[in-house]
């Protein structure tokens, strides 16, 4: 089975102690760990103990092909030599492929150590409603699942996943790419809505967002979903553009998800805060307080400084934004603007660019309004300037 061997080879030293801290009841994890130590078992040619292991697998969930791909080619090896992975006669060569390709991520997360000190560069503020915040890593085919506590991320757990054919970045309806970006869910469709092919429930995406059309992106139909229910997992590119997880791991994941209110980053290399982060987040966060405080005291023109060149809003652009406000700021005698629940999300693979929701509390003296806002701030020459500014 050199094919095997050669995909052994490809993955890094497995971490010791991965076995010890991820013991326990089968979930997803301990299941990869399982199909790996098989894997192992036929790297140092014991071959009946990796059948045994990988039958103990398929107990569990018959439904595991990779599993069930390495059980045929051990039952194979009995008779004759093999050349490869997966060495059926009439195996189909894309399918083979995709199931190689699932082998070796598998194997690259298991050998990874989980992040459970570090904070993903995307996940600046959480607001004190986001319980939790997802952040998806389609390079390594997973999903990181981090809690909110006290305003700040704290890993969880780490999930296998499936994203688009063609991979990443989408642009387009039928791309079959997985957008990057700052996204939340915005739905739960249950299992009785579904077809068979979503699995066990789907959430969809608020994509394209104020960015993504603001760049000329379309489409839409971007779901975490689950696997049809003879399938325990898909190879990591299989989907339309959508993130698909094992049913088991998404109904784990599902009762933790808050519909309009948890934020999903879809990136395609994860990159972790250091003090160029903090210190980012702390001049951005100083100038929406500027920001506040301009618009709060009157001075119409310092406030407008704000606003970016290309700005935009709901199709108006910067010079129809001055106009408006400096009409509407000329019929007030004070104003009050308070912002709470304030969320801060680094926006992936668009350097300098920041996603900034809160609730605004505005009062002056002939309206008074509270309402969800969306900007995004990007920083130019060393300053952060509003690109985009909406309700969200």
């Amino acid at each position: 089975m050199r094919t095997l061997l050669m995909l052994l080879a490809l993955a890094p030293a497995l971490n010791p102690a991965y076995a010890g801290e991820h013991g326990g009841t089968l979930n997803s994890r301990s299941m990869e760990a399982l199909l790996v130590e098989s894997l192992l078992s036929v790297s140092s040619n014991r071959l009946d103990v990796a059948l045994n292991e990988v039958d103990s697998l398929l107990k569990i969930n018959p439904n595991f092909k990779l599993a069930q791909l390495v059980r045929g080619d051990l039952l194979l090896a009995r008779a004759r030599p093999l050349s490869g992975f997966g060495n059926a006669p009439d195996a189909s060569r894309e399918r083979m492929e995709d199931l190689r390709d699932e082998a070796r991520v598998r194997l690259h997360r298991f050998q990874e150590q989980s992040p459970v000190e570090l904070v993903p560069k995307f996940l600046w503020q959480l607001d004190a409603q986001q319980r939790h915040a997802i952040v998806v890593d389609t390079s390594k085919s997973t999903l990181y699942l981090y809690e909110n506590v006290n305003g700040e991320p704290r890993y969880v757990a780490d999930f296998y996943i499936s994203s688009g054919k063609a991979g990443s970045e989408k642009a387009s309806e039928g791309d079959q790419k997985t957008p990057l970006g700052v996204y939340f869910v915005n739905a739960s469709l249950p299992k009785s809505k579904l077809t068979d092919f979503y699995g066990s429930a789907a959430y969809p995406l608020s994509y394209p967002n104020e960015w993504d059309r603001k760049q000329g992106r379309d489409g839409h139909g971007i779901w975490l979903h689950g696997t049809p229910s003879n399938t325990y997992s898909r190879p990591p590119r299989a989907s339309n553009g959508c993130v698909v997880l094992s049913n088991e791991d998404l109904e784990s994941l599902g009762k933790l998800l808050q519909i309009g209110v948890t934020p999903v980053i879809i990136t395609n290399q994860m990159d972790w805060s250091d003090e160029q982060t903090k210190a980012d987040r702390a001049a951005l966060l100083n100038e929406i307080e500027q920001w506040r405080t301009d618009w709060s005291g009157l001075d119409t023109d310092t406030y407008l400084k704000h606003y970016a060149r290309d700005f935009s809003s709901s199709g108006a652009d910067l010079s129809a934004w001055v106009r408006q406000k400096k009409q509407v700021n000329a019929g007030k005698s004070w104003i009050k603007v308070n912002l709470s629940n304030i969320s801060v999300f680094a926006y992936p693979n668009q350097p300098d660019l920041v996603v900034v929701n809160f609730e605004q509390d505005y009062a002056s003296n002939n309206l008074n309004n509270r309402m969800k806002k969306r900007q995004y701030w990007m920083k130019r020459d060393n300053r952060w300037q509003i690109v985009y500014e909406g309700a969200a």
